[in-house]
């Protein structure tokens, strides 16, 4: 090899040496985007300092912490006078569903009594008359009525009036001259109304007539 050809491959190894390399070049760091002037920074809040109680200001919180002690005792009493009211109401319930015919029944007991009396007349010998004995009978039966009258019990008299479905049950029909057709001929039981509500309808027969 030449002079010339050394020199040549010296100066191309020299500038391989001097060509950077791209694996040990560092990154150029990138730069940093400039804030916005049209854009407002918020500023950091600041903690609140802690403000100093006054004595005064002491006493009114201990007053505020003794009316609440006070409105949570009377809200505890109130709760506990409500259940025992519900339990003291649900015992009354009870109590009037059990009872509720004992006024009734203490009005009854006369009757009971007469009805003993009427029995035992019934039963002594011969020289009791069948007059005393029926207007014992009529006495009781006078009483009965009247008692549950009083309690709101009402007959239902359907002899001769115009038949009402609502509150007569007819059982037949009868050819009459003498009752207007559609009219109670004759009432065979009568019936009973508790004031306005229909506990037994009357059973009756139903004239029609004659021919029809």
């Amino acid at each position: 090899m030449s002079k010339k050809e050394n020199k040549l491959a010296n100066l191309e190894n020299v500038a391989a040496a001097t060509e950077p390399r791209p694996e040990l070049t560092a990154a150029a760091p990138e730069a940093e985007p400039k804030p916005d002037p049209a854009i407002p920074i918020p500023e950091a809040p600041v903690p609140p300092t802690p403000a100093r109680l006054t004595p005064e200001a002491i006493e009114e919180l201990r007053a505020k912490a003794a009316k609440a002690d006070e409105y949570w005792d009377r809200l505890l009493r109130a709760a506990a006078d409500f259940e025992n009211y519900k339990k003291r109401s649900a015992r009354e319930r009870q109590d009037a569903v059990k009872y509720a015919n004992e006024s009734l029944l203490e009005k009854l007991i006369p009757v009971l009594d007469n009805f003993d009396m009427a029995a035992a007349a019934a039963n002594q010998p011969q020289s009791s008359s069948v007059e005393s004995i029926r207007t014992g009978i009529t006495m009781i039966h006078s009483q009965l009525k009247s008692l549950v009258a009083e309690a709101g019990l009402e007959e239902i008299d359907a002899s001769n009036k115009l038949f009402d479905a609502n509150w007569h049950e007819a059982v037949s029909q009868q050819e009459s001259a003498e009752v207007p057709d559609g009219h109670v001929l004759q009432q065979l039981r009568k019936g009973y109304k508790l004031r306005d509500r229909l506990l037994r309808p009357a059973t009756v027969v139903v004239a029609k007539k004659p021919g029809a």
